[in-house]
């Protein structure tokens, strides 16, 4: 049995289908105790009912970019492992990079599955949930002291919050890093300064940027907030199908 059988085994899906439904059933408890509570408010049962209906219709949408985020790290990370990373705590672009970046830690020369060795996946594994708890372990003990700073401190208007503007320079700092692991491979992958190594990440970061661009155009500017749902799946989409569309033609 190869590594990629094991990752996709029944064992596999048994232990992230349990803890995934463990956490469908508390989301269910929350929704039917915020039902009751409603009710209690007196908030009419059509507008409950109405709510839930366009609450879920809406989440279906930003749920495409996260079903591609499954599908492509599927292919080596099997099925079961990025289904539980992305339906429970991770975030699509969280997930990826650091399975990419935790492939190359381990000798690997790409995420890919006649790569992926046991103690390859179990470091993988560790790192991408390692890195992304410290958010829900440090909440227990400085979110409520975090939350009453923020409650009595008076912002400026028109002026970011310091969470907004570490978010935007932590996210633009990682985009930065990888943009500059592409030049690099591109400029010196096949020796240094030859300019002869795989230009395709550039132009897949070029166009999802540039698609990217559009969304934001189209939801800021035009004021059609809507399409900002598809701003992820439609970039990575426009963005895998450039990388597919021009390896045909430079074959």
């Amino acid at each position: 049995m190869n590594i990629l059988s094991q990752l996709n085994s029944a064992p596999m899906y048994a232990i992230c289908g349990g803890i995934i439904a463990f956490v469908a059933v508390v989301c269910a408890v929350f929704m039917v105790r915020a039902y009751r509570a409603g009710l209690a408010m007196g908030i009419d049962r059509t507008k409950l009912r109405r709510a839930i209906t366009s609450s879920a219709t809406f989440s279906l949408l930003p749920s495409v970019g996260i079903l591609l985020g499954v599908i492509a790290l599927s292919g080596s990370l099997g099925t079961p492992w990025p289904w539980l990373r992305l339906s429970v705590i991770g975030a699509l672009h969280y997930e990826t990079q650091v399975a990419q970046a935790a492939a190359e830690q381990v000798g690997m020369s790409s995420l890919s599955a006649a790569e992926m060795t046991p103690s390859g996946f179990a470091t993988i594994a560790l790192l991408m949930s390692v890195c992304i708890m410290w958010g829900m372990v440090l909440s227990i003990f400085f979110n409520k002291r975090y939350l009453n700073r923020l409650g009595s401190g008076k912002k400026s208007s028109g002026s970011a919050g310091f969470g907004d503007t570490a978010m935007t320079a932590m996210f633009i700092g990682l985009v930065s890093a990888y943009i500059g692991s592409y030049i690099g491979g591109f400029v010196s992958g096949g020796g240094l300064f030859s300019f002869s190594g795989s230009f395709m990440p550039l132009i897949v970061v070029f166009v999802s940027g540039l698609v990217m661009a559009g969304f934001i155009y189209l939801a800021e500017k035009k004021k059609l907030a809507w399409v900002d749902n598809f701003s992820i799946a439609g970039s990575m989409i426009v963005g895998m199908a450039s990388a597919v569309i021009i390896g045909i033609l430079v074959k």
